[in-house]
């Protein structure tokens, strides 16, 4: 919950670095929060059963609601991490745009958000892992 919170504190920052592990923590609340509210459509009246039909239910409309909500309050704090988390591989933010590409965009973000940082400071700022850039073995 931690991480989750540390990404929506930097909203709207897009310069510095991200580790992998807050990237993919802020990715995996994000997911669980996007499935507990889908979870309460489906409760409201939401059916993908053919030939039933079924009217929306006000779970539905809260559900369509709040998911919506989270949605756009989310977007921004998610590409901010995922610039952050380019950064950290010294590699210019731009390269979110990948995830227009069709079929393999996605692949290849996914790639990229599980390769490592740079270990050290490089243009974007200091390493996130060892900000005070001790090393144990000097």
């Amino acid at each position: 919950m931690n991480w989750y919170l540390a990404v929506l504190k930097k909203y709207a920052v897009f310069n510095g670095r991200a580790r992998r592990k807050e990237y993919w923590m802020f990715a995996l609340l994000f997911l669980i929060v996007y499935a507990v509210i889908f979870s309460l459509m489906l409760g409201g009246g939401l059916s993908f059963t053919p030939g039933e039909a079924s009217t929306p239910g006000p779970l539905l409309w809260l559900g369509g609601a709040l998911l919506g909500l989270f949605v756009l309050g989310s977007f921004i704090p998610a590409l901010a991490v995922q610039v952050r988390r380019f950064h950290d591989q010294d590699k210019s933010g731009w390269f979110v745009l990948l995830n227009f590409v069709p079929y393999v965009g996605g692949i290849i973000v996914l790639v990229f958000m599980c390769i490592e940082g740079t270990r050290g400071p490089n243009r974007f700022g200091p390493d996130p892992k060892n900000p005070n850039q001790a090393d144990v073995f000097a």
